[in-house]
């Protein structure tokens, strides 16, 4: 029997639809490797016998299907509000800036776990406006490291694997890609920010810093 999906739990999932089922499996794959990575250490027998190049594949894949799950059937909701998209000063001229759109309005959606460790995990997926007024559409797994700053208030950096749509880009067909990506706020609603650094040493192409609000539902 198929499980029911609350109104923006599907919004959620058309977003995530959006990108191809190849692309859905690379994303899985991220995510897999994210996991395994950090538990593969603990994974050698008492005796010390080295695990089968098949096993060790096999419980990471298992690991990353588990990892998705948790976040999918366990994470609280969120809402993610996108509104500004800083192009750098520094990397762009002031003429090319002037043609670029800075309001990067867009609306997400996220599921969002904490750790044994108290750090974050979520999966999301957003819809934007890019740089050039046109729709861009990003889903992925982020991993923040959380530190308490006193008063209900905590600070994390961290890093988020995704994949992007932008018309610009390979005409529209989703790319991966690695960006840092900071926070500040409190447990339930916070400022957010991912940097996305200059892929190019020409004055035309720079830096952009995506500012957004993410907000529990619950």
């Amino acid at each position: 029997m198929l499980p029911k999906y609350s109104t923006i739990e599907l919004f959620f999932g058309f977003l995530m639809s959006s990108i191809n089922y190849s692309s859905a499996v690379l994303a899985m794959l991220i995510i897999t490797l994210s996991s395994g990575t950090h538990r593969a250490a603990h994974a050698m027998p008492a005796d010390d016998t080295p695990l089968s190049t098949s096993s060790t594949d096999v419980s990471w894949w298992s690991q990353g299907e588990d990892k998705l799950r948790h976040i999918v059937d366990d994470g609280v909701p969120s809402i993610v509000l996108s509104g500004y998209a800083r192009h750098g000063r520094n990397t762009y001229t002031a003429e090319r800036i002037r043609e670029l759109n800075e309001k990067a309005w867009g609306l997400g959606y996220s599921k969002i776990v904490r750790t044994a460790s108290d750090n974050e995990e979520s999966l999301y997926g957003l819809a934007i406006y890019d740089s050039h007024y046109k729709p861009q559409l990003m889903a992925g797994y982020l991993h923040q490291w959380m530190q308490p700053l006193g008063h209900g208030y905590e600070a994390g950096v961290g890093l988020t694997g995704l994949l992007i749509s932008r018309a610009d880009y390979f005409s529209g067909v989703p790319f991966p890609c690695i960006l840092p990506v900071a926070s500040a706020g409190t447990r339930k609603t916070k400022l957010m920010a991912a940097y996305v650094p200059r892929l190019s040493r020409s004055k035309g192409n720079g830096d952009v810093l995506l500012m957004f609000l993410r907000a529990e539902l619950d």
